[in-house]
């Protein structure tokens, strides 16, 4: 019986971490699907509000707010990043899941620690415009120097496991 206890325990434990490394991977693969949903609205004839068919769409992270990302339409101030008024869906990251860095690359050379990142997709261009930055500046659409080549988020467990969602500026997305 005390055998029986004692490989029922070990298998318990080890389906729990099992899980926990599931849950992780398809948060990132869920974040990447709406970064793809950005792009395809972006690409395609998609309206925003009663008339705005010329919209460009994107993905807002924003390190101050772990548990939460935001699809834009950027159709108010048209700069490539999120301002207000300019929501399409926010999306609630649960159960102690968070993004933790967001890093970019740019001249080969990546970097993480921004407090803010967007990505944009504007027709008929299916090329991501990558902006990071800390607090304020210019975006990659009104400075073009100001583009990143790739992003990365990364996402992490309660337990402190990580998983990276991937960002090209030529549009492919992809899981780490």
């Amino acid at each position: 019986m005390g055998i029986f206890v004692v490989v029922t325990s070990v298998i318990l434990a080890n389906n729990a971490q099992f899980g926990g490394a599931i849950l992780l991977r398809n948060l990132a693969y869920d974040i990447a699907l709406s970064v793809r949903q950005a792009q395809i609205y972006g690409i395609s004839v998609y309206r925003f509000g009663s008339s705005n068919f010329n919209a460009g769409y994107g993905m807002h992270f924003d390190i101050s707010s772990p548990a939460t990302y935001v699809l834009f339409a950027d159709a108010v101030a048209v700069n490539g990043v999120y301002d207000q008024g300019e929501l399409v869906a926010s999306t609630d990251i649960g159960r102690g899941y968070q993004i933790t860095a967001l890093c970019a690359t740019q001249n080969g050379n990546e970097s993480c620690g921004y407090n803010t990142l967007d990505v944009l997709f504007k027709r008929p261009e299916p090329d991501a415009r990558i902006t990071a930055r800390n607090g304020s500046g210019q975006s990659c659409t009104e400075n073009p120097i100001q583009c990143k080549e790739s992003a990365r988020i990364v996402v992490t467990s309660p337990r402190g496991d990580t998983s990276s969602v991937v960002v090209e500026a030529v549009g492919q997305i992809g899981v780490q």
